[in-house]
């Protein structure tokens, strides 16, 4: 069995306040060239709802759910966090695990599925994080991707079903799931498993549901709209379902583990607008979060790459999710 001393739990990052707004997104942007407007543009975003992403409170809860799931099974381990673009930032949580005396660690990332951005670069956030610490950094193992495992899966047919009981009854049956996830550039998705474990859970979970009225849509793309990006979007996705009578629609946020900033402004602002323009009755499923089967999944991660038998299904190759040859802008 493969021993570690503790789990970091690898995040995104988010501001907490408005002042954290701006440096925030120089730091997601940085080296990207993206210009100062199209920043104030998105800060606006955050600016909406107080100046603050809910993602670091989600990491916070998911925390101590972890500390207690573990604790119950017979696994308590010390749990460290840190983040790609905002504090606790990667390389100072690091630091702070060398001087706990941790030797080797596990690092869950908060993202379900295979892309550059979601995986690979998370890696190279690791090693700048161990590099910057130097001589006595922990060695770090990255949990593999989980868009397939069983408990994420029924998380989120539990989560799409309370939605749709939140319809009423005359429109329950023959409303449309739609599966949200954030769009990449297509010439990220051509070297990945993203779009592919995308459809494949979104089916997953609509066969869990029972329910044949479903489409995989995308949201949030930004950069040149001279690039391709995966599509429908979503916002095409509900006028085009309104044109073709469609009274209801649940959106399911599959490919976001927590409720942050897309999820908020893209879903709860941008697309429930637009549905209330078209007459649409819409109701929006919850996130992963900390339900207790996705902190369940995670134990299970742990222990899969504990016991290292066999083959691990998901565990990315050296060729996995290449860098883009450009970066994208914002």
């Amino acid at each position: 069995m493969n021993t570690y001393d503790a789990l970091l739990l690898v995040g995104f990052g988010g501001p907490e306040k408005p002042e954290d707004v701006m440096p925030f997104l120089e730091n997601v942007t940085r080296g990207r060239g993206v210009p100062r407007e199209r920043l104030l543009e998105v800060a606006e975003h955050y600016h909406h709802f107080g100046g603050a992403s809910p993602i670091n409170g989600h990491h916070r809860a998911l925390l101590a759910a972890l500390e207690k799931e573990l604790s119950i099974h017979g696994m308590p381990m010390p749990l460290y966090w840190g983040n790609r673009n905002w504090h606790p930032m990667l390389a100072d949580t690091m630091r702070r695990m060398k001087q706990d005396g941790v030797r080797r660690a596990l690092a869950f990332v908060t993202s379900a599925f295979s892309s550059y951005s979601g995986c690979r670069q998370y890696k190279e956030n690791i090693a700048a994080a161990r590099a910057a610490v130097g001589e006595g950094a922990p060695e770090v193992v990255k949990i593999r991707v989980f868009s397939e495992h069983p408990a994420f899966l029924e998380v989120m047919r539990q989560q799409a079903f309370d939605a749709l009981r939140l319809l009423p009854l005359d429109l329950r049956a023959n409303a449309m799931l739609l599966f949200s996830a954030h769009s990449i550039p297509m010439s990220m998705a051509a070297t990945c498993r993203y779009a592919h474990q995308l459809e494949e859970a979104s089916a997953a979970v609509a066969r869990l549901l029972k329910r044949e009225q479903y489409r995989l849509v995308y949201q949030s793309r930004s950069g040149s709209s001279t690039q391709p990006w995966l599509e429908p979007d979503i916002l095409d996705a509900l006028r085009q379902y309104h044109a073709e009578g469609g009274k209801a629609v649940v959106i399911v946020p599959i490919g976001f583990v927590s409720d942050h900033m897309e999820v908020l402004y893209d879903l709860d602002e941008e697309a429930r607008h637009l549905c209330e323009e078209l007459g649409l009755t819409m109701v929006r499923a919850g996130t992963a979060g900390a339900h207790p089967y996705f902190v369940r999944m995670v134990r299970e991660l742990i222990l899969e790459r504990m016991e290292g038998g066999g083959v691990i299904p998901g565990l990315c190759t050296p060729e996995c999710c290449p860098p883009p040859a450009r970066r994208q802008a914002l």
